[in-house]
């Protein structure tokens, strides 16, 4: 057994060949009506000892036995489970580096100013429309049962809990999260961070570091902010529009809402910066080459931090809802 090149695009294929009746192998230039000439490289085999080809390779070698659904679904779970395996790693890396020296000053306020204060246009218009939304919605359904009052706690309750750290992450994914994997996967392309390898520096510590502190601490501020102009909306509607007293909504608000519900999304929304820096950086590092890589890189980015934002906002949700039992069974008081 042996190997036969064959060009499909830009893309080398192996298949099996009969090596006795090859002992020369070269390949000339192919051009057909429709597309261009493409001189391809010339391979030549000398010896029979060069034709041998491992067993372990053949088994490895995707495109030498014909796929079936149990070969995709098994190959879909293998790739699934080394891209995690892969972003843990990477994870730990990066904890590594931050455990050992954190960013210079200079190189970490130009992102900061990145990531936080040019974000700030997109996040105030998404939290104020969230908070009307939320007012329109609840005021037909609370007005039917007669507590159209209470609409102050529906609205700034879904707004700290939930919709405010989830929606805000979720935009930031996309204006952030893919911001970084294209360019951390631009400079992949281009060879930059070759030449910060080759000039002895830490190309996690340089690059993802001062980015995954950005994330860390400036998503939680623009969460918080989103969420203020989601209530200021929220609050308009109701009490413009529909007439509620705002005395009643700012009371209801004050009651229902407590500052274990405010923690806890600021803690949401840290965990979703954390998440949104790693998976952005890591896509960014395992960029494929040419322009199409970095595109695949900066929507797997935000495809892959959207899932995590989601996933995240489940196990939180569970574990925040047995925090607050407990500590309401101790008697600690969580207003």
């Amino acid at each position: 057994m042996g190997l036969e090149f064959t060009r499909n695009l830009s893309v080398w294929r192996l298949r099996h060949i009969d090596l006795p009746k090859l002992a020369r192998f070269r390949y000339s230039p192919i051009k057909n009506d429709r597309s261009p000439e493409f001189f391809t490289p010339t391979f030549i085999i000398t010896h029979r000892s060069e034709m041998t080809l491992s067993t372990s390779f053949i088994a490895q070698n995707p495109d030498s036995v014909d796929p079936t659904p149990i070969h995709w679904f098994g190959r879909v779970i293998v790739d699934q489970i080394s891209s995690v395996g892969d972003l843990f790693t990477f994870f730990g890396a990066l904890c590594r580096c931050l455990m050992t020296r954190l960013p210079r000053s200079r190189v970490l306020w130009p992102i900061l100013y990145e990531v936080g204060v040019q974000s700030v246009p997109v996040v105030c218009v998404t939290g104020l429309f969230i908070g009307m939304v939320l007012a329109v919605q609840s005021y037909d359904t609370l007005s039917q049962l007669h507590f159209q009052s209470q609409i102050g706690s529906v609205i700034n309750g879904t707004l700290v809990k939930e919709l405010g750290p989830v929606l805000a992450a979720v935009m930031l994914a996309g204006r952030v999260g893919s911001s970084i994997a294209a360019e951390i996967g631009t400079m992949k392309v281009s060879e930059q961070i070759d030449a910060l390898k080759a000039l002895g520096a830490d190309p996690v510590s340089y690059l993802v570091a001062p980015r995954f502190l950005a994330c860390f601490l400036m998503i939680p501020a623009l969460t918080m902010l989103a969420e203020g102009v989601g209530i200021f909306g929220g609050w308009f509607v109701s009490t413009q529009i529909y007439g509620v007293s705002s005395h009643l909504f700012w009371t209801f608000s004050d009651r229902f809402v407590t500052a274990f519900d405010v923690i806890t999304g600021v803690l949401k929304s840290m965990s979703f910066g954390a998440a949104i820096a790693v998976i952005a950086c890591q896509r960014g590092f395992r960029c494929g080459s040419g322009a199409e890589g970095v595109g695949r890189a900066a929507t797997e980015a935000f495809v892959s931090s959207f899932i995590a934002i989601l996933a995240l906002d489940f196990v939180l949700a569970l574990v925040t809802i047995q925090l607050l039992k407990l500590l309401l069974a101790l008697g600690i008081p969580v207003s």
